[in-house]
């Protein structure tokens, strides 16, 4: 749970890493900006689990539009916040990434990160063979190329995107 307002540590004014920290850790939904061939937008909230502040791991169907323009167009950014603040209040964690279907190799490590974070939140656990061959659903992995808070003057504020 977040802090509120007026709790210790609360805001743009903490240490950009640990407000980096805190929103990812605090948040379960990320805003997933993707384009089409032709370079129309597209935006959808993804349920996420955090590779520490270097990546973020989701499952979807390859055929939704998200899935669909990754395969296009690597180039994502990611929008991590608690909608629950009051304007001015609130802080956001942005981010500029390459996403793609996890490939075969690489399954076992981001399945363990995904349900880490499952179990962390107390949902069920999934399997790879949820995950792959006839299943409807994939992971995904978005490797974090440049991540960023907004500092108390609304001016982005550069995080390291490990560990």
């Amino acid at each position: 749970m977040m802090p509120r307002s007026n709790e210790p540590g609360y805001g743009r004014s903490m240490d950009p890493i640990a407000l980096a920290d805190q929103l990812i850790a605090a948040n379960s939904y990320l805003t997933l900006a993707t384009v089409d061939e032709v370079g129309d937008p597209w935006s959808t909230p993804v349920w996420f689990a955090p590779d520490g502040r270097r990546g973020f791991v989701w499952a979807s169907k390859p055929g939704a539009r998200h899935s669909q323009n990754i395969a296009t167009n690597p180039s994502v950014a990611i929008t991590i916040f608690d909608s629950s603040k009051a304007p001015g209040e609130g802080s956001a964690v942005y981010a500029a990434a390459r996403a793609a279907e996890v490939a075969e190799d690489g399954r076992d490590a981001a399945l363990e990160v995904y349900n880490a974070r499952s179990l962390e939140r107390g949902l069920a656990t999934w399997t790879l063979d949820k995950l792959s061959g006839g299943a409807r659903h994939r992971l995904f992995r978005a490797t974090v190329l440049q991540l960023y808070v907004l500092d108390d003057h609304d001016e982005r504020v550069a995080v390291p995107p490990a560990p």
